[in-house]
């Protein structure tokens, strides 16, 4: 791999992982800002304005082949993952939501080797393992609350987000990023719109500090952060992409000491340790089994 690719390969990393740093703040934004027992009005708010916006600027339809991926990525990266989200957000305290989901790269790998027969290098195999050792030791220190739904929602959300890593990489529609971002902001809006609608109680009357909430969820959390990853995904392998969900709870935890004073253990610091160092260990593996 020449210098200039190596060079572009880590641009890459580094604005895909502007993502889930962002999303890594969903947590402390939810529970903080955001009116209290709205998780799905939370997630049609963060996904559907952006996603139309987006749609309105791009330009491009989906070609009638195109519609069935395009319905089952959006339920998989948008729908069910940012419902799930939210559901783990709202019930989950100290950004242990974000941790739970951080098996995410493991799932892709089974993805991959089940249905491509492709074995990710061995270095991004151990990179990964150690990753989640080290969101173990986050999860387990001392103070960490555990619910039982919001643990399920959790898990649930990591497997929507990795199988639709996986196919939006396999698939590959053709149209362009901002287009396709929209799309899928979009129509994962409009599924989560009746569930806004039956389960939620009704909005209350919104103080400044909520509004900004919910703009910073759709402009960040959902337009710019949507726009990283699937730009991210068309340039990376989903083994690499999903890895670098490991800086979420990375994140969240960060947040947490830094805004709420929250306790941070030496186990939990060297978990943390260990799961930077496996992000870098996965960058690396992918980059080296990439044809040179």
């Amino acid at each position: 791999m020449s210098a200039n690719t190596r060079t572009g390969h880590w641009r890459d990393v580094l604005l895909t992982a502007l993502t889930p740093m962002i999303w890594g703040s969903t947590y402390i934004v939810t529970t903080q800002l955001l009116p209290p027992d709205r998780p799905f009005t939370a997630a049609l708010l963060r996904v559907l304005p952006a996603g139309l916006l987006l749609v309105l600027m791009g330009g491009w339809r989906p070609r009638p082949a195109e519609w069935g991926k395009l319905l089952m990525l959006s339920a998989l990266n948008i729908g069910a993952f940012q419902a799930l989200l939210f559901v783990a957000a709202y019930r989950l305290p100290g950004g242990l939501a974000a941790v739970v989901g951080a098996c995410q790269p493991l799932m892709v790998m089974a993805l991959a080797w089940r249905l491509d027969s492709r074995q990710p290098a061995a270095m991004a195999l151990w990179g990964s393992l150690a990753g989640v050792a080290g969101m173990a030791a986050l999860l387990l220190s001392p103070g960490a609350g555990w619910d039982g739904l919001g643990m399920l929602a959790a898990f649930g959300g990591a497997v929507s987000m990795a199988c639709g890593t996986y196919l939006t990489r396999r698939w590959k529609i053709s149209a362009p990023v901002t287009a396709l971002t929209g799309w899928q902001l979009t129509l994962g809006g409009l599924m989560l719109l009746p569930l806004a609608a039956a389960i939620d109680p009704p909005l209350p009357s919104l103080s400044g500090t909520q509004i900004g909430g919910y703009v910073y969820l759709a402009l960040f959390g959902a337009l710019l952060a949507y726009l990283l990853w699937f730009r991210g995904i068309a340039r990376l392998s989903p083994v690499a992409v999903s890895s670098l969900g490991l800086l979420s709870p990375l994140t969240a935890v960060i947040l947490g000491w830094a805004l709420l004073g929250q306790s941070l253990s030496p186990q939990a610091l060297l978990g943390m340790a260990v799961v930077l160092a496996s992000v870098l260990a996965v960058q690396w593996g992918m980059m080296s089994a990439a044809p040179k």
